[in-house]
């Protein structure tokens, strides 16, 4: 059966944010349309939509490319990211009743499950899909009662080129066993309805994806 658009380019996005390509890769139109049996002009389209979304680069004359690695860019996205999920928790908490909380504590379960599976059998190749979903579903339910489509819309897109940027080889991906008690720690503060412990609890969940600070100070003797 012939693939439909929608459905390829939901695929290209998994391979994209899920290190089926690697970062910085040239992708031609006419091979990935073969893989796909679907016209060339089909895929470019499909790719001209993907580099709107920020998850390739392209240039008139040059063609397309998966994004590169960038410490920097990473850095932006983090700080986006930290953004529209600490506004998105801060409005949830303000609005949402019993129906936001359940939505909460049951996509959280969904991602502890996965989590401790990986930590339980170390197989995270396997399960990439589906803990890739768990943990958007979980950091979307934060915001599920803010009543702002757009915001959901906007984090959906900047979470998929974050993980693009850190699930990949050069950055050694890997599980990290903190994961499970941050998204806990996360939980618990926008169920206790406490907003400062939620910005926190995000920040501190993401904050490893931050370039450091310079330090003043070895600015200052290096221009002394």
């Amino acid at each position: 059966m012939k693939q439909q658009t929608p459905d390829i380019l939901q695929q290209m996005r998994d391979r994209l944010i899920m290190a089926h390509y690697r970062l910085g890769q040239k992708l031609r139109p006419s091979e990935v349309a073969a893989e796909f049996e679907v016209s060339a002009n089909t895929i470019r389209e499909i790719m001209l939509r993907l580099s709107a979304e920020g998850l390739l680069d392209y240039e008139d004359q040059r063609g397309f490319r998966v994004v590169g690695a960038s410490d920097r860019l990473l850095h932006e996205i983090t700080e986006f990211r930290i953004v529209l999920e600490q506004c998105g928790v801060e409005r949830s908490i303000a609005r949402g009743g019993i129906e936001w909380e359940a939505q909460m504590a049951a996509a959280h379960h969904k991602l502890s499950h996965i989590e401790a599976r990986i930590r339980r059998t170390g197989d995270v190749v396997g399960v990439l899909k589906h803990w890739n979903d768990a943990e958007l579903d979980f950091h979307l339910s934060l915001m599920g009662a803010a009543d702002l489509p757009i915001l959901q819309q906007s984090f959906r897109t900047v979470y998929a080129r974050f993980r693009q940027q850190i699930v990949s080889p050069e950055r050694s991906y890997a599980h990290r066993e903190g994961n499970i008690i941050e998204h806990q720690r996360i939980l618990e503060a926008a169920l206790d309805r406490d907003v400062a412990a939620s910005h926190d609890a995000i920040y501190r969940h993401l904050r490893r994806n931050l370039m450091p600070e310079p330090d003043a100070r070895s600015e200052d003797t290096m221009t002394a």
